[in-house]
């Protein structure tokens, strides 16, 4: 089974428990190709979860889910050759300059010998990093640092791209950027993008449509203007509050701070 011929993506009771904690629960989803759809919801929710069991490197509990048509259990190799991934942590090698990290990537995803520096300076030029490619990466700014990651990510020309936390620890005007570019990913080449976010106005600003989770769970779904509408909010705070409510000290741990502190700082 692949599910209808313009879903992107779809998850059938996807569920993962960890020493008897249910992380992700039962999780139904249907991601229309090319449009860009938001996970949300506070720490401990389910998001990272989840987007490591479609990018195939957590196992599900029980469910199953389809990438691209390819299913995360029997097609993993599909799953991984239809998809580019940009984590929180950082993944861009300061040692190397743009160009450097392009070609190490580009020989990682297979691409011919032949068509490498073609499709590198493609990457480059879109993501507007053509002229810092000779650059060392330690000297780029976080901006440009995410951007050479989401670069990296398009390498293969994938049809689908998750994103986990794309603009942790930037500053206004590098995420502006990164959300500029993500939007003409989806215009102009069609591309499905899952990100992960915390930030309310980039939820807003890029998402077609939004799952805001809650407790392993989706508490609701629907795009910002309908949330909007259904918790009578005037803001993407007001819907995470209406349908969230007041989040107890439980939801976020010693590890989960350490890790989007570490993220933010590396992106600085």
């Amino acid at each position: 089974m692949s599910g209808p011929a313009n879903s992107a993506i779809i998850t059938e009771n996807l569920t993962r428990e960890f020493k008897g904690r249910v992380a992700v629960d039962s999780l139904n989803l249907t991601i229309s190709s090319g449009t860009v759809f938001g996970l949300l919801g506070p720490n401990g929710a389910g998001k990272s979860t989840t987007i490591k069991m479609l990018t195939t490197m957590l196992s599900p509990t029980r469910g199953s889910a389809f990438v691209a048509g390819h299913s995360i259990l029997s097609d993993p190799v599909g799953v991984r050759k239809s998809m580019g991934y940009v984590s929180q942590m950082l993944s861009a090698d300061g040692a190397l300059t743009g160009f450097e990290n392009l070609m190490l990537f580009a020989r990682i995803y297979g691409i011919p010998k032949s068509e490498r520096r073609m499709r590198i300076e493609e990457v480059l030029r879109f993501m507007g990093l053509l002229e810092s490619s000779s650059q060392m990466v330690s000297s780029y700014s976080g901006g440009m640092i995410r951007r050479l990651e989401i670069a990296q990510s398009m390498m293969h020309h994938p049809p689908i791209l998750f994103l986990d936390e794309p603009t942790v620890g930037l500053d206004p005007l590098a995420r502006h950027l990164v959300w500029d570019k993500l939007q003409e990913l989806k215009t102009l080449f069609g591309t499905t993008i899952l990100l992960t976010t915390h930030d309310m106005d980039e939820a807003d600003q890029l998402c077609d449509d939004i799952a805001l989770m809650h407790s392993a769970k989706i508490a609701v779904i629907g795009s910002p203007q309908e949330l909007k509408l259904q918790a009578g909010a005037d803001s993407m705070d007001g819907v995470f509050i209406h349908f969230v409510g007041e989040i107890s000290d439980s939801t976020t741990n010693y590890h989960d701070i350490k890790e989007t502190r570490r993220a933010a700082r590396l992106m600085d």
